[in-house]
């Protein structure tokens, strides 16, 4: 005869919980299964993903007034970027590509529509070895 160590182990499932919502779209269907009258409300902006609200500037910004408008790229700025692509035999594409931005970011900023963002000019500075902001606009970058 053999002993084995081993016990024999019986185990039994629970059942899974229901989650509070199902509990409650229950009895409100069995509410409104006996007429009893339900109230129920809205959450503001409830199941949506909106996680920052908007300002009250935002609206007045699109109008673009003449007090309060968005700042744009110089058109300055615009040609220095397509004279320095176009010396180096570029397209757009090239740019876009050596800067990992879309094609639609280079054409915006080379016609003077585009918001400015400090880290796209420095990625067209580096990339076309030219500076593009400050007092020093066209000159080439100076390697430190």
């Amino acid at each position: 005869m053999s002993t084995s160590d081993w016990d024999t182990v019986t185990v039994l499932r629970k059942r899974p919980q229901k989650p509070a919502s199902m509990k409650t779209s229950k009895a409100i269907n069995a509410a409104q299964k006996q007429g009893i009258p339900i109230e129920t409300s809205k959450k503001f902006n409830a199941a949506t993903n909106k996680q920052h609200g908007t300002t009250l500037n935002t609206a007045k910004l699109d109008r673009e007034t003449e007090n309060l408008h968005h700042d744009t790229v110089p058109l300055d700025v615009g040609k220095l970027i397509q004279k320095a692509r176009q010396d180096k035999g570029w397209t757009q594409k090239d740019l876009a590509t050596k800067i990992c931005e879309k094609v639609q970011v280079v054409t915006e900023y080379e016609n003077g529509k585009a918001i400015p963002n400090q880290q796209v000019l420095a990625k067209m500075e580096r990339n076309l070895g030219m500076k593009l902001r400050g007092k020093e606009k066209g000159q080439p970058l100076s390697k430190k």
